[in-house]
């Protein structure tokens, strides 16, 4: 697993670690301090907000995990990839995909989540692989 796939899955565990210093260690090993992630409920810039959002979520959907459900797209220091978030019991509660930004550190800079499958495009039949994501 190369560097990239490891800080992104430290940054899908510290979504659903309940444990607040716990989640704070493994936001400051995946976040820059002033990163920013923006999801379409929320945004948050800094360690505290963005833990704050993990709270929120937690809240939400109580023993729940996120699993990555893609390989990782980077060029540049930009990434992209899909994800689900898993009940305990197994079902799909939400997926989605993150587009990012990475740092020159390896840690994260900028994260902008969507929600769902992409649209589709008015007048035309979907694509093959466009609903998959």
């Amino acid at each position: 697993m190369n560097e990239l796939a490891k800080t992104i899955d430290i940054y899908l565990d510290a979504w659903v670690e309940p444990d607040e210093d716990g989640r704070a260690d493994l936001i400051r090993q995946a976040w820059k301090p002033d990163g920013r992630l923006v999801d379409p409920p929320l945004t948050g810039e800094g360690h505290a907000r963005i833990s704050q959002m993990a709270a929120a979520l937690q809240s939400n959907f109580p023993g729940h995990a996120f699993r990555r459900v893609s390989g990782i797209d980077e060029h540049h220091g930009q990434f992209r990839f899909a994800w689900e978030l898993v009940a305990p019991d197994g079902t799909v509660a939400m997926a989605g995909l993150d587009v990012g930004e990475v740092a020159e550190d390896g840690r994260l800079v900028k994260i902008a989540g969507f929600i769902g499958p992409l649209p589709a495009l008015a007048g035309a039949p979907p694509k093959a692989g466009v609903d998959a994501i």
